[in-house]
C-alpha cells in the first residue's frame, strides 16, 4: 500500500512538472511569435500632429522599448493607407475616418483604437479665382487629397447644401485629387481654383495670397467632428496586445505634449513635415493651423455616425458601419486615466 501511495505522489509531481514545462514552452513560443516591429503610417499634416510629434520625439519608440522597432511610412492620402492595410504592408496608421470606414466595410481587418484630431481642414480659393463663397464654386475646379477622402466627403456635403453637385454627380464642380503638399504649387500654376485641404496646407496657401472661403468650423458641424483616427490591423492587435498598448501610450504622450507645449510641438511638427516633404511651414502658418485643429484621443461617436451618413450620401458606401465593431476606445480610455 505504501509503495502505491509513493508511486501516485510521484506521478502527480511529474504531471505538475510537465504542465509547468508546457506552460513555459507555450509562453516562450508566444513571445517568439510576437512582432519585432510596428509599421506605422502617418501624413505630413497638422491633423496628424499627434503622430508627427510622437515620431519626432521618439515617444512611441520609447514605449515600445528595444524589443520592437518602430518603422514609419509616410502617406499622402487615405487611399494609399487603405491599399497598404489591405496588402498587410502596415500594422497601424493615422488616417481620416472616411477612407478607413470604407476599407472596414469592404472587409479589411482594421479597427479604430483612438481619435487623433478634430476639424483642421479649410476651404480656400485662389486669390484671382473670383470665389467668395461655396456657391462661387460652380464651374470651378476644386482640389481634395484623394477621391473618397474625409475632405472629399465634406466638400460634396457643402456643395449639396448650397445647391451644387460634383461633375461625377451630374453637376458642374470638378473635384481634382491632389496631394496636400502639392496644392500650393497647384494654386501657383492655376491648375485648380480652390481646395478643401487639411492644415497646415490651407494656412500655407493663405500665406501665398489665397482667400479663406470656409473655416474649420464651417466645413461641418461647427468643427466638432473627428478628422483623424488611429487605426490598427485587428490581426496584429490580437497577436500583439502589449505592443498596441505601447503605441497608444506614445500617442497619448504626444497629445499631452502638444496641449501643454505649443512651441515645442510646433518645432517637432515642423521638423517632421520637412523630413517628409522638404517643405517647412513657418511659425505663423503652424500657429494658425494648430488653432484650427483640436488634438484629442477622444471620439464623439454620435458625430462619427452622422459622418458615416455623409459618406453614404456622397456615394462612397451603400451603408454605414456598425460603430461598435468599427471603433474600440476601451484600451485608450483605460490608459488615459
Amino acid at each position: 500500500m505504501i509503495k502505491i501511495l509513493n508511486l501516485s505522489a510521484i506521478l502527480r509531481r511529474m504531471k505538475v512538472a510537465l504542465l509547468s514545462l508546457l506552460t513555459l514552452t507555450l509562453a516562450a513560443s508566444a513571445q517568439s511569435q510576437q512582432a519585432k516591429e510596428l509599421r506605422l503610417g502617418v501624413f505630413p499634416n497638422v491633423t496628424h500632429a499627434a503622430g508627427l510629434v510622437a515620431i519626432n520625439k521618439g515617444l512611441i519608440q520609447k514605449e515600445l522599448g528595444s524589443g520592437v522597432k518602430l518603422v514609419v511610412r509616410e502617406f499622402a492620402n487615405g487611399s494609399q493607407v487603405n491599399e497598404a492595410l489591405a496588402a498587410g504592408a502596415i500594422d497601424a496608421s493615422y488616417v481620416g475616418p472616411g477612407p478607413v470606414m470604407n476599407a472596414f466595410m469592404r472587409g479589411v481587418p482594421v479597427q479604430v483604437y483612438a481619435g487623433a484630431a478634430n476639424a483642421g481642414a479649410v476651404l480656400v480659393g485662389r486669390k484671382d479665382s473670383g470665389i467668395r463663397n461655396v456657391k462661387g464654386l460652380a464651374g470651378k475646379k476644386v482640389a481634395v487629397p484623394t477621391r473618397g477622402s474625409t475632405q472629399d466627403i465634406s466638400l460634396r456635403h457643402l456643395l449639396h447644401e448650397n445647391g451644387l453637385k460634383a461633375s461625377d454627380e451630374g453637376g458642374n464642380v470638378t473635384i481634382v485629387p491632389i496631394d496636400p503638399a502639392n496644392m500650393p504649387a497647384a494654386f501657383v500654376g492655376k491648375q485648380v481654383d480652390a481646395a478643401l485641404v487639411q492644415e497646415p496646407w490651407g494656412a500655407i496657401m493663405e500665406g501665398q495670397g489665397a482667400k479663406l472661403i470656409v473655416n474649420e468650423k464651417g466645413v461641418w458641424n461647427g468643427g466638432n467632428y473627428t478628422s483623424t483616427v488611429l487605426v490598427v490591423n485587428t490581426k496584429y492587435a490580437a497577436a500583439n496586445p502589449e505592443t498596441v498598448k505601447d503605441l497608444l501610450r506614445g500617442h497619448l504622450a504626444a497629445i499631452n505634449l502638444i496641449n501643454k507645449s505649443n512651441a515645442g510641438a510646433q518645432k517637432a511638427i515642423s521638423d517632421q513635415i520637412y523630413a517628409f516633404t522638404g517643405k517647412r511651414p513657418n511659425s505663423a502658418e503652424l500657429f494658425k493651423a494648430l488653432a484650427r485643429t483640436k488634438v484629442t484621443w477622444d471620439i464623439n461617436l454620435q458625430t462619427l455616425g452622422e459622418y458615416a451618413q455623409l459618406n453614404k450620401e456622397a456615394g462612397f458606401a451603400r451603408d454605414v458601419p456598425d460603430l461598435n465593431k468599427f471603433v474600440d476606445l476601451s484600451v485608450v480610455k483605460s490608459l488615459a486615466k
